[in-house]
């Protein structure tokens, strides 16, 4: 098989890999946060949490899933995060508390961590000169795929009851990532060729199980300390904490303010998420031709602004499109930040940094957005004024950062 070939099947292994992921991430807390309100007799503030203790599992994890990635390579790291995605779910089933879901998010992120961050690595190293597209592609699968599965997986719990569904959901899981595996292996048979000066793709390297990362090594790749003396790093960190907490709100907020004046949960959470992944492949393609930065920021003020007229509109289909456009904010968030880094740091260190990036969303991001939302909504009565009216300036924030990048940085690799 040629080599090409392989490098895209490669990258549709990477792309299965994270479709369930991208669900229990974004689609699942949602459809499952009034059920557990209801079945463990609890309120917002702790549905919330669930969604805090998911993103402090990727603060934990995915620098170390990063640095395994360039031991072990992609397949090995599927079969890995398959292992937590599996055990999160006996927990699940089991679960007789809240605390319980709380093990729940954290552990099913655990294995999240080792396959979202391994494949946006593998998919850029197949094809180090379309990032922005490949990373579409693959934020793409990790976003589209709540906006496919909720409608489907809530038809299924009305159907079939909580732990059949579960356990239905579990035997998906491990029967799609057996078959990621068999793709994302051809990476592992490919060489990277540097780019030839006439544009044309460099191919896959060697994803190298023992050796690690297929980046072409020059002299953009910098050391993880290296990265963290940039200025280019922390504004990117920094960005992750106010616009992370503002798109991940919305996975918890979107349903349950619906339901709050009597309009379609599922239908603002759906259309969130159609956005949140459909847009992802759009924001990579525009990426490539306008910049990561630029991107970034026009997604940005788009989300700002919608949280701002948010809690003036009325009516399912206006709500859906506010809740659309953050969506595609929180998914451009996603599909860039690869890119960014990856064009400013280097491929060859990219999966432990890219980690050390989402320390800001998790242990952060995660706090201020959706544990804090959860509180003030209990605390005040169901104020979505004052929670979507913060979450505006968050996004505010980081696209102000966001232009901060416009000028290059100059590093030093050494």
């Amino acid at each position: 098989m040629k080599t090409n070939g392989k490098a895209a099947l490669s990258i549709l292994g990477c792309c299965m890999a994270v479709f369930w992921s991208g669900y229990l991430a974004f689609g699942y807390p949602g459809i499952m946060a009034t059920c557990w309100q209801e079945r463990y007799d609890v309120g917002a503030a702790e549905t919330g949490t669930v969604v805090t203790f998911m993103l402090f599992a990727l603060a934990v994890s995915m620098f170390f899933s990063g640095r395994i990635h360039m031991k072990i390579g992609m397949r090995k790291c599927i079969l890995i995060g398959t292992f937590f995605d599996a055990a999160a779910m006996v927990i699940l089933i089991n679960a007789a508390d809240i605390y319980s879901v709380y093990l729940w998010g954290f552990v099913t992120n655990l294995g999240c961590s080792f396959t979202y961050g391994p494949a946006l690595t593998t998919a850029q190293q197949c094809m180090p000169h379309r990032r922005g597209m490949v990373s579409g592609i693959v934020n793409f699968v990790f976003g589209i795929s709540a906006a496919v599965m909720s409608p489907v997986w809530s038809h299924v719990l009305d159907a079939v009851g909580y732990e059949k569904m579960n356990l239905l959901l579990l035997l998906w899981v491990v029967i799609t990532n057996a078959v990621a595996m068999i793709f994302a292996g051809k990476a592992e048979s490919v060489h990277v060729e540097e780019a030839k000066a006439d544009g044309k793709s460099a191919l896959c390297k060697n994803e190298r199980e023992k050796a690690g990362s297929g980046a072409p090594e020059t002299s953009a790749d910098l050391t993880v300390l290296q990265t963290l003396k940039t200025k280019s790093f922390w504004i990117i960190w920094i960005v992750w904490i106010f616009m992370g907490a503002a798109g991940i709100s919305m996975i918890s907020l979107s349903k349950s303010y619906a339901l709050s004046i009597g309009l379609s949960g599922i239908t603002v959470l759906t259309a969130f998420n159609i956005v949140n992944g459909g847009g992802r492949i759009v924001a990579g393609m525009l990426s490539d031709k306008i910049g990561g930065e630029r991107t970034a920021v026009l997604a940005f003020l788009m989300t700002a602004a919608a949280y701002a007229v948010l809690p003036l509109l009325d009516g399912v289909a206006l709500i859906s499109v506010a809740s659309a456009c953050i969506g595609f904010g929180f998914g451009t968030l996603f599909t860039v930040t690869g890119p960014i880094a990856s064009k400013r740091f280097g491929l060859k260190y990219f999966g432990m940094i890219y980690g050390l990036i989402f320390t800001a969303y998790g242990f952060i991001g995660g706090i201020l957005g959706p544990a804090l939302s959860g509180v003030v909504l209990d605390r005040t009565g169901g104020n979505y004024g004052l929670v979507f009216g913060y979450l505006a300036v968050f996004a505010l924030i980081g696209a102000v950062l966001m232009m901060l990048l416009l000028k290059p940085e100059k590093t030093k690799s050494a």
